[in-house]
């Protein structure tokens, strides 16, 4: 998913950029806070445009570690049955419900919507506060002040309805005034509109909006937060020292500025767009900081923020870039992707991918798909033919990878755009998953879309076959059922997986009207039929072997799989085996198919084996990761 591996990009980047300017700002604690100040604004800026360096620049690869040797496996088993001639029994609703809650939770979509609604609230709180200000605006006095200070930078203004001195406006700058500022004593009102005049001519609304921006889209990282905090308080130290070096005494703008935050209250409703001048949080500090003569109170320049933002995005564009690379990808793959894009080409892409999917590094082929959905977007448009058949691809990779419910979401887009050939697989796709969830009449409707637009070939086989499928589990639909299972056989390739399930699914119906010598016959066709198969197994690094001194893991617990609606009414049956990784707290991780029957019974078989629990292999008396095979045996009784 390209959301979630650019949101997890960000978070390390992001946690090592604020973690450089952390460091960057004490190494600085001797200096000066607009200096500081400085250093957390490029955090801000750098934060926000690294998604976007991420997306647009060239990849800069860094090797990753090595992979492992395979692993000489410990092989674990286990048996899921269903009754071979029940119709709409107990245990086929029980396996309908499974089929959906055992399909594994979609982390990364999860994580993405939960970031977006984190981030859409930050967002709306600061639209929220500019309307506010917005209605302040046009309800505030005017406020005359030319005789105390130069406010030829700012609007100054006055309001009932505000509690705190407030500066907010880029292009045109406020500087909001409570009601009561009349009756306060020149000297007081001075140093405020010093205060916050200082704000506007730093350009401190603009890094105010800039940082709220970020922290909006960082949320759910604490170090975000805590370079917000040092933003504010390094901001307000800046602009203290700025209304110093106007002339005001120390002793006398500590006591205005403790009075202003005792006395008025704060504006939570825009603080999300505007600059209050004081914060009880942070008083103390500044007030020490304010008595401190030997504080380093250099300014910085009017356009130092500026500068800093753009030095900072500038200086993080590499590491935006860097991404790990595999250490056996070959090389020509960031060349060929360059050459699909050069020559508008997909087809590059596509064969690409299909290498890589052949020997189980799905990840890179995901990539590789997703950039070849893109291409063909730019050529032939989203709503076209092309565009289609790309969907269709990640599709079908999805169900390699078990991810079901991505799956189904590109193949619902893929068939959105309308039934042409391309479609037809996600049409059966679906018409199946229908079938799971007991929609007989969708199912149907898919099934027979798939079959119009591709009336011939393997598609129009599995179409008919699964066809067959619900005619034989309709009273009465027996001869249908046998006359679309003929059909389906004839169009199949005779050494694929829809083959065997063809098979064995007339073989049943036969031997059900006692046709005996008929179904033998199928049932040793079906028996030829070799059975999907990945030939590798990708382990981990820290995937350990069994012997010379490390030991076998021992099963504690286990749990069986149940049988999917669509595979128990088809009378699918045989063994699923599954690569897996023992982790030393004593659960399986990197679940692999090796060998497939049907990606329902595949998927259930997964979610079993996730509850699983194990004892640790262990090396040298500590747990350690131990590769191992399980064979999940489904049968029919």
């Amino acid at each position: 998913m390209v959301g979630y591996s650019i949101l997890a990009s960000a978070a390390l980047k992001g946690s090592a950029i604020l973690g450089a300017a952390a460091v960057a700002s004490w190494g600085l604690r001797r200096r000066s806070a607009a200096a500081r100040h400085l250093i957390w604004t490029g955090a801000a800026a750098a934060l926000l445009a690294l998604p976007l360096l991420t997306l647009t620049l060239p990849a800069l690869r860094l090797p990753a570690a090595p992979k492992g040797p395979m692993a000489v496996f410990q092989v674990f088993s286990s048996s899921a049955t269903a009754p071979w001639g029940a119709r709409g029994s107990s245990s086929a609703v029980v396996a309908a419900g499974v089929r959906g809650a055992a399909r594994k939770l979609d982390v990364p979509t999860l994580a993405v919507a939960l970031w977006a609604a984190g981030a859409s609230i930050g967002l709306l709180q600061m639209l929220f506060a500019f309307a506010a200000l917005a209605r302040l605006r046009r309800t505030a006095r005017a406020f005359d002040a030319s005789d105390l200070v130069d406010a030829s930078d700012a609007d100054i203004l006055e309001s009932d309805r505000c509690g705190m001195p407030l500066t907010f406006g880029v292009l045109r700058p406020v500087v909001l005034l409570p009601a009561d500022a009349t009756d306060w004593n020149p000297e007081r009102l001075r140093c405020v509109l010093l205060h916050e005049l200082a704000h506007v001519r730093r350009g401190d609304v603009a890094t105010h909006l800039l940082a709220r921006t970020a922290l909006a889209l960082y949320w759910w990282n604490p170090l975000a937060w805590f370079a917000w905090r040092e933003f504010l308080k390094e901001r307000e130290r800046a602009t203290d020292d700025l209304v110093l070096h106007a002339g005001a005494r120390a002793s006398e703008y500590a006591g205005h500025l403790l009075e202003v935050a005792r006395s008025l209250r704060p504006a939570p409703a825009t603080a999300w767009a505007a600059i209050a001048m004081a914060r009880r949080s942070q008083l103390e500090g500044r007030l020490l900081a304010i008595l401190d003569s030997k504080v380093d109170r250099t300014p910085s320049r009017r356009r130092s923020a500026a500068v800093a933002a753009i030095l900072a995005v500038g200086v993080i564009a590499p590491f935006a870039a860097m991404q790990a690379q595999d250490p056996a990808l070959p090389p020509e793959v960031d060349a060929t992707i360059r050459a699909a894009n050069s020559q508008k080409n997909h087809q590059l892409l596509d064969n690409a991918a299909a290498a890589y999917e052949k020997t189980a590094r799905y990840e890179i082929a995901n990539q590789l798909l997703v950039k070849s959905l893109s291409l063909r977007e730019q050529v032939s448009g989203a709503n076209s033919a092309a565009y289609a058949a790309g969907l269709v691809k990640l599709g079908d990779l999805a169900v390699v990878r078990r991810q079901l419910n991505e799956a189904t979401a590109f193949y619902k887009q893929a068939v959105s755009l309308g039934d042409r050939a391309e479609v037809a697989p996600a049409l059966v796709y679906l018409g199946i998953e229908a079938f799971d969830n007991r929609n007989r009449g969708e199912a149907e409707d898919y099934l027979q879309r798939a079959l119009a637009i591709q009336g011939k070939g393997q598609n129009a086989g599995r179409a008919l076959t699964w066809l067959a499928v619900l005619r034989q589990s309709t009273p009465g639909g027996e001869p249908e059922a046998e006359t679309l299972y003929q059909r389906g056989i004839a169009e199949l390739d005779p050494k694929s997986g829809a083959a065997y399930t063809a098979l064995q699914g007339y073989a049943r119906l036969l031997r059900r009207e006692n046709r005996l010598s008929e179904a033998d016959a199928l049932e040793a066709r079906a028996r030829t039929v070799p059975l999907p198969r990945i030939d590798a197994a990708v382990s981990s690094s820290n995937a350990y072997r069994v012997g010379g001194g490390v030991s076998a893991p021992a099963l504690l617990y286990k749990v069986e799989p149940a049988y999917t609606e669509s595979a128990r009414t088809a009378k699918i049956a045989g063994t699923v085996l599954l690569y897996v990784e023992v982790q030393p707290a004593g659960t399986a991780a990197n679940i692999q198919v090796r060998r497939s029957i049907d990606p329902g019974l595949d998927q259930q078989a997964i979610a079993a084996v996730q509850r699983w629990r194990f004892r640790p292999g262990m090396k040298d008396g500590v747990p350690v990761t131990v590769a191992a095979t399980i064979e999940v045996n489904f049968r029919l009784l």
